[in-house]
């Protein structure tokens, strides 16, 4: 973090300022996905305008393993008033036969506005907020900066959208979000980041429910091992880390048998705000236990783990 932050002079101008923004009887719909960018201006909404803010949690298909229940529980822990949207079938219909990493971003995007649309009808929402942060606008360009690539909640939004936008982290860098989660109190603080398209794009190529339950599993067990290995003082937490699944398969060895399966990345990162990152040098016993569990566990899909060390730039966090 550069420079001096007050994080309680930020909430009390946010919440003052999402109160002149959104003046009663207006009302306001937020995606919440659970992650902290979410939450926290899920919450600061919460106390600037209480029942007339409607946060919904969008079960898309494509979130990782225990998402949906972890998301709710927080919700009701805040006091939030929230829907859950089940919208898998729409999401996997409208991605079907995209590889594209931008069309499968903007595709997500449009989705989940229209998805909101339906919620903010019902809901007589007047206002969308979002949780959009510096690098979600910085990475996804305008008529100046190159667009490193677009993110849903920047470059997915429709032109025709009925709803007037709200974004009270904007200027807000990831650390930033973080001390303001503290403050808070918000259970989202310390969470790993979680990208807004979700496991689409750690899913490589054409997305459908059976790569994504292999991604999904994939990055529970990325999650779960290193996890173990922070509580145990084997290794230090990275910022983030998951799994990815690309779209080629290669020749491997089950028993004394030919397969023919997926390949698995594994990402961790160390960072700061997510505008740079170095790779993070895990363990070798770590990532053996990973690989071993991961081709265990999916042995009829995936035959080989590797594990990226590339830092930020040259690739950026996630591969899509």
């Amino acid at each position: 973090m550069s420079g001096f932050f007050d994080e309680q002079e930020f909430i009390d101008e946010a919440i003052a300022s999402i109160k002149e923004q959104i003046p009663a009887p207006g009302k306001a719909i937020i995606a919440c996905s659970g992650g902290v960018d979410s939450m926290v201006t899920a919450t600061l909404a919460s106390k600037a305008i209480g029942d007339r803010l409607l946060a919904v949690y969008v079960d898309s298909g494509l979130m990782r393993k225990g998402e949906t229940e972890e998301v709710e529980a927080m919700m009701k822990h805040m006091g939030i008033n929230y829907a859950v949207a089940r919208a898998a079938d729409e999401y996997f219909g409208a991605l079907k036969g995209v590889t594209d990493p931008e069309q499968k971003r903007k595709i997500i995007g449009e989705k989940f506005i229209r998805v909101f649309e339906r919620y903010a009808k019902n809901f007589g929402a007047t206002h969308l907020l979002q949780g959009t942060i510096a690098p979600d606008w910085i990475e996804s360009g305008d008529g100046v900066r190159d667009t490193i690539k677009s993110h849903h909640n920047v470059g997915g939004l429709p032109k025709d959208m009925n709803m007037s936008l709200v974004e009270p982290l904007r200027d807000l860098y990831k650390d930033e979000v973080r001390a303001v989660a503290r403050k808070l109190g918000v259970e989202a603080s310390e969470r790993q980041p979680f990208p807004g398209p979700a496991l689409a794009i750690r899913c490589l190529g054409e997305v459908t429910p059976e790569k994504v339950e292999i991604v999904r599993n994939a990055c529970f067990i990325v999650e779960d091992e290193i996890m173990k290995s922070v509580g145990s003082g084997e290794a230090v937490r990275p910022w983030q880390y998951f799994a990815v699944l690309l779209p080629t398969r290669s020749v491997g060895v089950q028993g004394d048998r030919r397969a023919y399966g997926y390949t698995v990345a594994v990402r961790a990162v160390d960072s700061v705000d997510g505008m740079t990152a170095n790779f993070s040098s895990l363990p070798i016993a770590l990532l053996r236990r990973i690989s071993s569990r991961i081709t265990d566990e999916m042995k009829s899909q995936v035959n080989r783990v590797v594990y990226d060390i590339t830092s930020k730039p040259p690739a950026t966090i996630e591969w899509e």
